[in-house]
């Protein structure tokens, strides 16, 4: 394994373009919202993945289909759970933890948000 530092000034231009956030199974608020990513461990369909996803502006709604760790390098995002209502938004230097199976709704109130994630199935 390398060591990699986790950059804050990564881009979307840097990331691979994966489309709508409906291919990824999220409900689009407004939008469009395009998706990004920059892989920097393993796969995302692997038991134990991480990298950078990042996003432009608009809103989603999604369910977790993993344990999720993350910390925003770039923007800013106000996550709410469904479940109950309570939001927070994040900026750079912010970090959450969400487990498997919660919903949220990610609006991105910045041009674009990326974080880097670690996940575990």
């Amino acid at each position: 394994m390398t060591l990699m530092t986790i950059r804050r000034d990564v881009t979307l231009a840097e990331m691979q373009e994966i489309g709508s956030v409906e291919v990824l199974g999220a409900e689009i608020i407004h939008g469009p919202v395009t998706a990004y990513g920059l892989g920097t461990l393993g796969q995302p369909v692997d038991p134990v993945s991480a990298g950078y996803f990042g996003v432009n502006r608009g809103a989603f709604k999604m369910t977790y289909p993993f344990n999720e760790q993350a910390t925003v390098v770039a923007g800013q995002v106000k996550v709410t759970e469904v479940a109950t209502g309570v939001s927070a938004v994040y900026g750079p230097g912010d970090s959450w933890v969400v487990s498997k199976g919660t919903t949220v709704i990610w609006d991105v109130e910045s041009d674009y948000c990326i974080k880097h994630y670690f996940a575990a199935v």
